[in-house]
């Protein structure tokens, strides 16, 4: 069960050459079909079937090798508190570094009559070193009138507004490379010169402001949150004793190890002092890092730029750590290969430490974090003169980086090296409970992300609907359309002090472990100024539909799933019902359930649920018809054509 070798993109051209076979089999069906209606009287209707909803509940996800991890607390106000901390290898940039110009087994000849007088003991010594993580940013947040400031900040959508009410409009100062937020950042004549300092102005060389995405703070998301000031949060950051094994012995070590929400690293796998712990300011605006002036362009002073890096963790850690177990280990066998240094260095575990003040919960990619050490080194100079060592400088003091990684991923999406999130959830109420695998079809569906809950639906009947099948078919239905309804039981959230609702659900079929989305009319491609989550295949729907800022319904498109139950025979197989993140993300992962039916209690679940603290409540389908929620019941709605 390797599924970690398999992307994303090899999975959608699979799926995509088999509906293209379908829907050529499917067309030839409707022109058959269209021939019969064309030339008899031919009526429509719409009709509203039950749906059988079970709930599920999942004890633990398989959290390794994802796109993205969850770091904090959040506290949702129906399932109760969500811990989630992270456990990662580190990678080395370079293996068998040589810090400074020569390498250990260089410097050791120095001083020996073989060796240049230029070889010399470089004494490398760790100047800072920098973890980052960059915050997950908004791809729905355009700058739609393209006058240097995006939306979500930009007091009125014309490229005429002044935001900072200096006197130049927007525009105009983006084309002066000045700040169009900041009233000290100014060149009203276009010069190239600041009017208020008169230094020298250089091309995107201020913070910009950026949308952050997938920050909760009290459980409310970072958008509905004051953005000024954002509150900190205590982060620390300790060396992880665990080995993460990317094999597993279990299978002869063919096949990748598998780790789950459910296992704790700390405290009895971490030691030593913390490498950090304090707080972590959330701001949204890009880092800027002062460059360091280049003596050889004198007419350029470059520690008056700087280098851009994305809002994100960016924290300083130990830097004896890193002397004594990496500088100091030049040219030992403990860097001479990634898998040495794994076994040695082993990695870090990052948790969010226990506040007073505000829960904060965080989405991250591993893949885009880095660490960056930054040390010393000494350099014998010649001056250029390598004859005359008169002039030299036996202790010329130089710096370099050294950069290592958290998790990479490849073109095709597929994840190397491995990190592990821990999600731990306290328990459910009774009221949660009592139909977890109960086997009953219930009145409402619970939904968690992460290590939280999923529900199975049956179409039509609880034992497959066989009657109801043939009587459409001996109808000769042609099927327009076909949608299951879930209305949200905004009563229930709204006695909670629920606000935070799931944007999107994930509908798809248990046995393939494929979405309902019919690829072959529905667009892939996302759709200019929408974010990823709704731009992806809108016909398939899921998206939550709202009235006066609040969830009223889900409702997903299932026609083309009905049209191969009805014209091609295909079993109508058991739904699975879960919260979506990526609606692209179709791969699944193990995960530990708690159903006495599943064999091993392994099931198989859609990954793009894991990464989510949201949740959800939805009415069911076994309402009673004198209850006042009786219309808000799961349906089935069929809208078709048939001849008379």
């Amino acid at each position: 069960m390797n599924f970690i070798a398999k992307s994303v993109i090899p999975k959608f051209l699979g799926l995509l050459l088999i509906l293209g076979l379908l829907v050529s089999c499917e067309q030839d069906l409707t022109t058959v079909g269209s021939g019969v209606v064309g030339n008899e009287p031919f009526t429509t209707g719409k009709e509203v079937y039950d749906v059988f909803a079970f709930n599920k509940n999942i004890e633990a996800v398989q959290t390794n090798k994802l796109n993205i991890y969850q770091l904090g607390v959040y506290n949702d106000p129906v399932f109760g508190r969500t811990e989630a901390s992270i456990t990662s290898q580190i990678f080395l940039s370079t293996i068998n570094p040589s810090f400074g110009a020569f390498s250990q087994a260089k410097e050791n000849l120095t001083g020996t009559a073989d060796e240049s007088i230029t070889t010399i003991q470089e004494n490398e010594t760790v100047k800072e070193v920098y973890l980052y993580i960059p915050y997950l940013t908004s791809s729905g947040s355009l700058d739609s009138d393209g006058d240097g400031v995006i939306d979500v900040y930009d007091k009125v959508p014309d490229s005429d507004n002044d935001n900072d009410g200096d006197g130049v409009l927007n525009s105009v100062e983006t084309a002066s490379n000045t700040d169009p937020r900041d009233e000290t950042s100014v060149d009203a004549d276009r010069d190239g010169i600041n009017d208020n300092n008169g230094k020298t102005i250089f091309a995107n060389n201020f913070a910009e402001k950026v949308a952050l995405d997938s920050i909760y703070i009290d459980g409310v998301n970072y958008d509905n949150v004051a953005k000024s000031p954002l509150p900190a949060f205590n982060l620390k950051v300790e060396r992880s004793t665990f080995f993460l094994s990317d094999l597993d012995p279990n299978t002869s070590f063919q096949e990748s190890q598998q780790y789950y929400s459910d296992e704790v690293f700390s405290p009895d796998f971490v030691t030593g002092t913390p490498l950090f712990q304090g707080d972590v300011e959330i701001i949204d605006e890009e880092f800027l890092i002062q460059n360091e002036d280049d003596e050889s362009t004198e007419d350029v002073n470059e520690a008056e730029t700087n280098t851009k890096l994305q809002p994100g963790i960016r924290v300083k850690l130990n830097n004896e750590f890193f002397q004594t177990n990496i500088l100091d280990k030049e040219g030992s066998s403990e860097l001479i290969s990634q898998a040495n240094f794994t076994e040695f260095i082993r990695g870090l575990h990052l948790s969010v430490q226990e506040s007073s003040a505000n829960d904060v919960f965080l989405m991250l990619d591993l893949s885009a974090a880095n660490i960056t050490m930054t040390y010393t080194y000494t350099s014998y100079d010649t001056n250029g003169t390598s004859d005359d060592v008169s002039d030299d400088n036996p202790n010329n003091t130089l710096e370099k980086d050294f950069v290592f990684t958290l998790l990479s991923r490849s073109t095709t999406g597929v994840i190397s090296g491995n990190a592990v999130n821990t999600i731990i959830t306290e328990n459910y109420g009774p009221q949660i409970l009592d139909v977890l695998d109960s086997g009953e079809n219930s009145s409402r569906i619970y939904l968690k992300g992460g290590p939280g809950t999923y529900a199975e639906i049956n179409l039509f009947e609880e034992g497959g609907g066989e009657e109801i099948i043939e009587q459409i078919k001996s109808e000769n239905w042609v099927i327009n359309e076909a949608n299951l309804v879930f209305y949200i039981d905004r009563d229930q959230l709204d006695a909670a002090g629920s606000t935070l609702e799931p944007p999107r659900l994930f509908l798809y079929n248990t046995e393939n472990k494929i979405p309902l989305i019919d690829i072959a009319t529905d667009p892939a491609s996302p759709q200019t100024g929408i974010p990823d989550l709704f731009g992806f295949y809108p016909n398939y729907d899921g998206i939550i539909q709202k009235s006066n800022d609040k969830g009223v319904r889900y409702s997903v498109k299932i026609t083309d799933h009905i049209n191969d139950i009805i014209l091609r025979d295909s079993t109508n197989a058991t739904l699975g019902l879960t919260l979506a993140t990526n609606i692209q993300n179709w791969n699944i992962a193990d995960a530990k359930v708690s159903d006495p039916e599943i064999v091993d209690g392994i099931e198989r679940l859609p990954i793009t649920s894991t990464v989510t603290p949201l949740s959800t409540i939805l009415f069911g389908g076994n309402i009673n018809a004198t209850d006042p929620n009786f219309d808000k019941r799961l349906k089935l709605e069929i809208s078709y054509t048939k001849a008379q």
